[in-house]
């Protein structure tokens, strides 16, 4: 999970600096700073959610570990 983190902050600064040319380029309302301004904002909820997923994910184990450990307690009594 680590890499695809990793890759997707990589794809994040690229946009971003590709924005900033642009912007620098054709101004801040040309339509093409206004799409890559977009494309940012799409990776960076996408991000977001994988993030949110995540954790959402290792919460789920812990549990389900708790789970395990009171029931294999409750066996071995």
């Amino acid at each position: 999970m680590r890499h695809k983190r990793t890759v997707m902050l990589a794809e994040i600064q690229q946009k971003r600096e590709k924005m900033i040319e642009t912007a620098k380029k054709n101004g801040l309302a040309s339509e093409e700073t206004i799409r890559c301004s977009q494309e940012l904002d799409q990776l960076i909820y996408e991000y977001q959610c994988a993030i949110k997923k995540e954790e959402e994910h290792k919460k789920r184990m812990k549990i389900s570990i708790r789970q395990m450990i009171l029931l294999w307690k409750k066996a071995v009594v």
